[in-house]
């Protein structure tokens, strides 16, 4: 092994590594055109995140702010049904989902005297369809002619002591995330709302109240939050599960690639020492083009079929190609040994970036490993012998004539 071989073989390595880094940012460049032109047009399609405010309910009253007097529902019994039904476009999936909402609350004139009480029921956004949409108060359906974004309002007039049904109840789609808050109220009381879900990864977003009771069922969960009487009640709030995008994935995998032939190139140094194997660096070159060929098809792929099947077809490519050309050049016991380097660096570290929080382990460990089979293969090894071989011997001084 000569220096100038491994000046060469590095070069290699500094080549496809700019190669990588400019696969990684094409995907980057992809992921981010996708996002913002396929974003918008699911948005448009399926809603934005979804919030439900707790009806406003209120009497006129002159001494009171803007001249009203809110009061809170008597009692409130709200059903939510999520079915997540998540969406992809181009790079990225789109966490879509489906909400069934029913609304009961009982409304009561808490005055001595007999008041017209008005109920306000804001819709979460103006940027959505609902279906089977129904407002009945006191058993009449609302006819307000509101658009989505100004709600409902009606009223009611109730004797001292009296009491009103409100029934809400409506179909929407929505993205990401579903809530319901509770606006300016300050203290809730008699308040329960059921929520079911057709999937098992839960997450509560930050700022909400958990759940007060919760059930594993088939399909997901069903959960209850009960609020008997609260002062400053948390909203409550679902995230939709995280989904594992294509495009992302790809540019991460692109960007780390480097590190898994930086360790392929060193065992096989070290391989062809220890089995008296000759590679030239155009081999070396190859094998190169070989482990750059998994994440340039593997980025191609992920637009047109699943994620798990493009990975698997893109490895065995480049096994197929890296494997196949050194059993051809160095034999098959050689070529073997390289298969399962190859596949430990390239398929497992890359597979490593299908879980968040385990790349920097699962390299960690390899690096590790790697490096105490390294040592322990090598130990006998006079690096200096093997530096030295193919120098031309130095030229006995010349004979005297004398």
């Amino acid at each position: 092994m000569s220096i100038k071989r491994l000046i060469a073989i590095t070069f290699i390595l500094i080549c496809t590594t700019a190669a990588w880094v400019i696969l990684g940012a094409s995907l980057q460049m992809r992921t981010a055109l996708s996002s913002d032109t396929l974003g918008r047009a699911v948005a448009g399609v399926w809603g934005p995140p979804m919030t439900q405010q707790h009806p406003v309910v209120y009497y006129l009253s002159p001494g009171s702010p803007n001249g009203r007097h809110l009061i809170q529902p008597k009692q409130s019994g709200v059903k939510v049904a999520l079915n997540y039904e998540p969406k992809k476009r181009g790079l990225l999936w789109y966490r879509t989902y489906v909400v069934d909402f029913q609304g009961d609350y009982t409304i009561e004139n808490p005055t001595p005297i007999t008041q017209t009480i008005y109920v306000k029921f804001q819709l979460p956004t103006a940027d959505a369809s609902y279906n089977n949409f129904s407002f009945v108060l006191n058993g009449k359906q609302s006819t307000d002619e509101s658009k989505a974004g100004e709600g409902i309002t009606e009223a009611v007039t109730l004797e001292a002591g009296a009491s009103a049904k409100l029934t809400v109840g409506y179909k929407t789609r929505g993205t990401d995330y579903w809530g319901y808050a509770f606006g300016d109220a300050t203290r809730i009381r008699n308040f329960q709302l059921g929520m079911s879900t057709d999937f098992s990864e839960i997450n509560f977003p930050s700022g909400t109240g958990s759940a007060t009771t919760r059930n594993r069922v088939k399909s997901g969960w069903d959960f209850t939050w009960l609020y008997p009487d609260v002062i400053g009640a948390q909203p409550v709030g679902m995230n939709m599960p995280n989904v594992l995008n294509p495009g992302p994935v790809a540019s991460r995998i692109a960007y780390f690639a480097p590190v898994s032939l930086l360790f392929f190139f060193a065992v096989l140094l070290i391989m062809t020492v220890v089995m008296g194997v000759s590679l030239h660096p155009v081999n070396y070159f190859f094998l190169a083009s070989g482990m750059f060929a998994f994440q340039l098809l593997f980025a191609y792929l992920v637009d047109l079929i699943s994620l798990n099947a493009a990975f698997v077809i893109a490895a065995a490519v480049s096994l197929l190609l890296v494997s196949g050309y050194l059993y051809l050049a160095a034999g098959s016991h050689f070529a073997r040994l390289a298969a399962f380097a190859q596949f430990a660096y390239m398929v497992l570290f890359s597979y490593s970036f299908f879980f968040d929080g385990l790349t920097g382990l699962t390299i960690t460990i390899g690096a590790i490993i790697t490096l105490a089979i390294l040592m322990a293969s090598t130990a006998r090894i006079n690096w200096s012998a093997k530096f030295t071989q193919g120098r031309s011997p130095a030229m006995p001084p010349p004979i005297s004539q004398e």
